[in-house]
C-alpha cells in the first residue's frame, strides 16, 4: 500500500442531526451495499475527483442538537485547496449536513398520524447518491432487474472504468465521473450490461452529465431542472423523481406515483389511501414535500408503523 496523503477536519451540520440515523439508513440501502465500512459513528467510502480516487471517513464527534462530525480524506496524491473545498462540499451534500428541518417539522407537528414519524426519525438528514452521476446511471441499470443484479452491473463500471484506493481495512472503490466515460465504446458497455437499450440510455445519461454543470441541477428553477432530467433518454417519470430526491435533495416536489409510496402511506395514516388523498397531504408540506415522502418511506426501514410506540426515538 502506497503512502496516502491525510487531511482532517470538522464540519457542523444543522441541527438536529442524528448521525447513528444515518449510518442505519445507509446500512439498510442495496444499491450501495458493500460499497462503504460502517461502524456504530463512521462511515467509509470512495469517491472518483479529477479522475483520482479519494476515500471518505466521516466519524460523529458530536450530539443530536450540537452535532458535529469529523472528517479524514485518504489520498495517494496531495490535494490542492479546490480539491479539498469540493470535497467537504460533497461530504456535506452527500450526508444533507446543510438541511434544515425545523419548517418541516413545524408542519409535521400539525399532522396527527405524522408527528409520531418525526419523534422516531428525529434528526435524520437524507443521505444521497454521492453523485447525482452514479444515481442516475443506477436508475437505468435497475430497470427491470433485481437489484442485485444491477448492483454487480454497477460494481463492474466501477472496477473497469472508476478509481480505487486501498486502506488498511481494504480496498474502496469509487464510481467513474461522466468525463472518464465519455469515450467508452458501445461494445464495451455491452459486455458489462448486455442489454442494447441500456447501453443506449447509459449513454444518453453520461452525455448528459458531461454537458450539464452539477451546480445548477441543484440550485436551478425545479421545474426547469426536472423536465432536463426527464429528456435524458431512458429516464422516466419515476427515475426522474428519484435522481431528483436522492442525487440532488430536491425537496420542493415529490412524485406521488407508484404504489410504494401508497402502501407506505397507509401504514401510517392507517387507512386505503388514494392519490388525491396524497395530494391533500403534500399541499399542506408546501416546499418540504420531499421531506415528508423521504421519512415515510425512511419509516418503514426503521420499523415505524402508525401502531409503533414513540419510544422508538433515539436521541
Amino acid at each position: 500500500m502506497s503512502t496516502l496523503t491525510i487531511v482532517e477536519g470538522i464540519l457542523t451540520p444543522c441541527a438536529p442531526f442524528d448521525f447513528h440515523k444515518t449510518l442505519r439508513f445507509v446500512g439498510d440501502f442495496a444499491p450501495t451495499e458493500g460499497e462503504q465500512t460502517l461502524t456504530a459513528d463512521t462511515i467509509i467510502k470512495a469517491i472518483t475527483l479529477n479522475g483520482r480516487a479519494v476515500a471518505l471517513q466521516v466519524r460523529d464527534v458530536g450530539s443530536v442538537e450540537a452535532p458535529r462530525v469529523e472528517y479524514t480524506l485518504f489520498t495517494e496524491h496531495p490535494l490542492s485547496d479546490a480539491e479539498h473545498k469540493a470535497l467537504k462540499d460533497r461530504i456535506s451534500f452527500f450526508l444533507s449536513l446543510d438541511d434544515n428541518l425545523q419548517t418541516f417539522y413545524s408542519i409535521a407537528c400539525t399532522d396527527p398520524h405524522f408527528e409520531p414519524v418525526i419523534k422516531a426519525l428525529y434528526g435524520l438528514h437524507q443521505p444521497k447518491f454521492l453523485t447525482p452521476f452514479e444515481l442516475a446511471c443506477w436508475s437505468v441499470l435497475t430497470q427491470r432487474l433485481p437489484i442485485a443484479i444491477a448492483h454487480r452491473a454497477k460494481m463492474a463500471l466501477a472496477k473497469r472504468w472508476g478509481t480505487s484506493i486501498t486502506l488498511p481495512e481494504g480496498t474502496y472503490y469509487a464510481f467513474p465521473e461522466p468525463q472518464q466515460m465519455a469515450s467508452i465504446d458501445r461494445n464495451e458497455l455491452a459486455e458489462i450490461v448486455r442489454n442494447v437499450r441500456k447501453v443506449e440510455y447509459l449513454q444518453a445519461v453520461i452525455d448528459f452529465f458531461n454537458e450539464t454543470d452539477e451546480q445548477y441541477l441543484r440550485t436551478g428553477d425545479y421545474a426547469e431542472v426536472a423536465a432536463s432530467i426527464r429528456s435524458i433518454r431512458g429516464i422516466g417519470e419515476w427515475s426522474a423523481s428519484f435522481i431528483l430526491a436522492r442525487g440532488l435533495g430536491r425537496t420542493e416536489h415529490t412524485s406521488l406515483s407508484g404504489k410504494e409510496i401508497i402502501k407506505a402511506a397507509a401504514r401510517i395514516y392507517g387507512q386505503e389511501m388514494t392519490s388525491a388523498d396524497l395530494q391533500n397531504i403534500v399541499d399542506r408540506y408546501g416546499v418540504d414535500q420531499g421531506s415528508w415522502a423521504f421519512y415515510l418511506r425512511a419509516s418503514g426501514i426503521f420499523g415505524y408503523t402508525a401502531s409503533t410506540p414513540a419510544i422508538l426515538e433515539a436521541h
